[in-house]
Parts: C-alpha cells; sequence; structure tokens
C-alpha cells in the first residue's frame, strides 16, 4: 500500500516523497498547507465558541477514527457538498420569500485535489485518531430493518429529518446529508458519535438524545441500508 501511494504522489501535479508519509515535518507542512486554513488539525486545547463559529470545516484531528480511507481519497478528488448550511448554518441562512434559506453565495467549495495528493492526504489523515477510546467501546450491531420502519424511526421517532437528509430531496439543511454516510463513515464512529455527540465535538450542534444501545444500531443500520443503496445508484 505504501508503495502504491509513493507512485500516486510521484504521479500527482506536486511530487511527494516517503518521509512524509512516514510523518514528521514534511507531513506536517503537507497537511498545514492544504487543510489547516479550514480545519482543526489538533484538538483545540480549548473549544471555545468563537473557534466554533468561524471555523470553515469540521475538525480532522479523529479523521482516521471517522472516515473509511478509500472513500476520503475519491472525496478529495472529486468533492460534493455533504454540510449544505455549511459547518456553522447559522452564518449561512438568510431571510427569503420561503423564510430561512441557505445563503449558496456565502459558502465555500472544497478545493480538488490530484490524484496523488488525495492518496497523501488520506493516508495522512488516516492516521489522526484522536478519541480512539471511544471508538474502542463500541461494537456495532446491524439489525434487519425495512426501509419504510427506518425512514419512520428516523423522520418521526427520533426527529434526524429536522436536521439531516436521508435522501437527496427530504429533510433538514443543519446538519450533513446522512444518505451517504454509510459509505463515508466509520460503522463505530457512526454509534458513538450519536451515542454522545458532545465526547467528539464539545460545541456541537448536534443534541444528545440519550439513546439505549439498541435504539442507536437501529439508527445505524437503516443508515447502512440506504448508504448501500445509495451506493448502488438506486
Amino acid at each position: 500500500m505504501r508503495s502504491v501511494l509513493i507512485g500516486l504522489a510521484l504521479a500527482g501535479a506536486v511530487s511527494f516523497q516517503s518521509p512524509a508519509l512516514a510523518g514528521g515535518g514534511e507531513a506536517d507542512g503537507f497537511l498545514a498547507e492544504r487543510c489547516s486554513t479550514c480545519h482543526q488539525l489538533e484538538p483545540p486545547a480549548n473549544p471555545s465558541l468563537v473557534v466554533r463559529t468561524e471555523r470553515k470545516g469540521p475538525p480532522l484531528f479523529y479523521a482516521g477514527n471517522k472516515f473509511r480511507r478509500e472513500w476520503l481519497e475519491a472525496w478529495l478528488q472529486a468533492p460534493a457538498r455533504i454540510r449544505p448550511a455549511g459547518d456553522f448554518p447559522p452564518a449561512h441562512i438568510k431571510n427569503g420569500e420561503k423564510g430561512d434559506e441557505v445563503d449558496k453565495a456565502s459558502l465555500i467549495d472544497h478545493p480538488v485535489l490530484p490524484p496523488g495528493e488525495a492518496a497523501m492526504a488520506a493516508e495522512l489523515l488516516a492516521g489522526k485518531t484522536a478519541n480512539s477510546v471511544l471508538i474502542a467501546a463500541e461494537a456495532f450491531e446491524p439489525v434487519r430493518i425495512s426501509k419504510r420502519m427506518g425512514e419512520m424511526d428516523f423522520v418521526k421517532f427520533k426527529g434526524c429529518a429536522a436536521c439531516h437528509k436521508d435522501t437527496p430531496k427530504y429533510g433538514g439543511v443543519s446538519g450533513p446529508e446522512l444518505y451517504t454516510a454509510w459509505q463515508r463513515l466509520k460503522p463505530e464512529f457512526i454509534t458513538s458519535y450519536i451515542r454522545d455527540p458532545a465526547a467528539w465535538e464539545p460545541r456541537t450542534l448536534m443534541p444528545n438524545l440519550h439513546l439505549q444501545t439498541g435504539a442507536i444500531n437501529k439508527l445505524a443500520s437503516y443508515l447502512k441500508l440506504i448508504g448501500e443503496k445509495e451506493g448502488r445508484g438506486q
């Protein structure tokens, strides 16, 4: 894998050598240059509200425990918006003809990375594994669930649709869309974040519903169901 990534890096627009993959100054410089303007690469010493409101993208210091590496590499080469109203929705909402609506002009697009840089970034971010103790505490157990019942649980019983979309056409915009969550997120991260959002982000906008493990696995299984269908283009 390491030799493949080095080959991809050499084939990209900018050449990178193996020391970057091994960590250290060169690797730190790569992520700092590409990512630090919008993302937190290290756990903040003081997770203040000001930092939360001013950052442009979600934190990446636990990216290795959050993202599926293959998905991240592919997404960096063809980024599509996951958060319809940005990382901090109140900063991107305006009053329109139908009430509050997303001010798309205030949002910025994620830069497209060439294959070599995308492989490099994905590999380095995979090493960002803060909060591993939270991941170790999880053991996702899928449950059988129909799309209809899963949708009812997501929309009506848990109220997730107030902030999230479970289809491209329906749901809230103040949180990331979740119809591709299963493709991009690790199962244990999904269940851990649902269990205690503030353990991952002290200033998160997502409420803790204090769900039992069975209810958490049910929600995660619904995301698995719709994510796998989305991945097949259904």
